[in-house]
């Protein structure tokens, strides 16, 4: 399907905004502890530290489904607004924050006020032909990864020339820009009607909404369990190429970084490879990224050698460009016209809820069986993984058998 001049201007600008506003929101990302540290005793730092980060994530899951629904009933493009609008004005009083308490409970608002991303993948779905759905959420996904990398840069810039209100008061200044471009610029769309995107079935088999839940069930449980793997080395990492490598603390950044790097430069590549395929086609392949994701932190768990150590964990990052993405695009397959904003706001909920586990998971191996098992665990995840994506992938190879058509 030809892509015309206003479908490409649509991504193109989605793509700016995503950047801008995760960017602006990851300013401020790395440095939190930093601030909260001038705030509270060192008792109450460990706490405040992690409850900075996970605070805006309960937001998330706890209304990101209610979002969504809205964004179904009214459009999206209202959503987007609303999201911006709510990171600007929280942000705004973040910046003038000066108890650990009220930074918490902004977080916390922020996460529940926001949730930015699921309408912008609704709203894309709506304007881009269905053949280009998977090519979007890849340019989703490098959008927020690079608007990510720079926003943390841009920060540390911010900080060591002035102070962390001017953090917060940049990126509400952003979100607020961002707001307004979405609403003089984007075109407008509206409520959808609830209507199967799969193929219709054959007559007397009406058990379509049974075989697209079972399929979602299946691929947001390989979705969680993808996050959880990723997510297990965000609290020890530091800790574990400083006490392994004794490495300079520039060095464990650009470690950190390569990561989301890899992910920018390789998730367009798979979308294009995975995207002509169907459900059961795509999690085959699927398989083939699980089990290098397992052998390359087999190898990290192994090497010694610091540049070593550094282009695994880049390679690492290009494989996991095939992972989000990919399997966002099949979920929103797999869900009716009209239950788009809803279903990828579940997603995000879900999302955020296992990247919570994940870093709870990462807390607990640094108690047992400790740092130097760091990566072994992370493969561990990675094997029970593969054996869960090849169950489901099964499945929805007989689903398809069952009742005569592919997701």
């Amino acid at each position: 399907m030809r892509v015309t001049g206003s479908v490409v201007f649509i991504v193109q600008f989605l793509f700016i905004v995503q950047l801008l506003s995760m960017g602006a929101m990851e300013m401020s990302g790395p440095f939190w502890p930093l601030h909260l540290a001038s705030m509270t005793s060192q008792e109450l730092l460990s706490f405040a530290g992690t409850g900075v980060y996970i605070a805006p994530m309960l937001g998330i899951i706890l209304t990101s489904a209610f979002w969504g629904r809205v964004g179904d009933r009214i459009g999206n493009k209202t959503m987007m607004i609303r999201a911006l609008a709510g990171l600007a004005l929280t942000q705004l009083g973040l910046a003038f924050a000066n108890d650990v308490w009220i930074v918490l409970i902004l977080r916390f608002v922020q996460g529940a006020c926001a949730g930015y991303i699921a309408p912008a993948q609704a709203y894309g779905i709506a304007m881009v032909p269905a053949s280009q759905h998977t090519r979007l959420f890849a340019w989703l996904q490098v959008s927020t990864n690079t608007g990510a990398l720079l926003g943390a840069i841009t920060g540390g810039a911010i900080l060591d020339l002035l102070s962390f209100f001017w953090i917060n008061l940049s990126a509400s200044i952003i979100c607020a820009l961002c707001a307004l471009l979405v609403l003089l610029v984007l075109p407008d769309d509206g409520p959808t009607k609830s209507t199967s995107t799969a193929s219709p079935l054959p007559e007397g088999k009406n058990t379509l909404r049974t075989v697209n839940n079972r399929a979602m069930v299946g691929l947001l449980l390989i979705l969680s369990l993808l996050l959880m793997s990723r997510m297990i080395t965000q609290t020890p990492f530091s800790l574990y190429v400083t006490s392994l490598f004794n490495a300079p603390n520039w060095l464990i950044g650009l470690a950190y970084g390569l990561q989301a790097t890899g992910v920018i430069v390789s998730a367009t590549f798979w979308a294009r490879w995975f995207e002509p395929h169907n459900m059961h086609a795509t999690l085959k392949r699927m398989l083939s990224i699980i089990i290098g994701c397992f052998l390359i932190t087999l190898l990290l768990a192994a090497v010694r050698q610091t540049g070593l150590f550094i282009a695994l964990y880049f390679l690492w990052g290009v494989l996991l460009g095939a992972t989000t993405p990919i399997l966002t695009a099949l979920i929103s397959r797999a869900a009716a016209k009209g239950e788009q904003s809803y279903v990828l706001g579940l997603t995000q909920s879900i999302s955020q809820f296992a990247s919570i586990a994940g870093i709870a998971l990462g807390g607990v191996t640094l108690l047992w069986p400790g740092l130097p098992a760091l990566f072994i665990c992370v493969a561990v995840m990675y094997l029970i993984t593969f054996f869960i994506t090849l169950k489901v992938s099964h499945s929805s190879k007989e689903s398809n058998k069952s009742i005569g058509y592919e997701l």
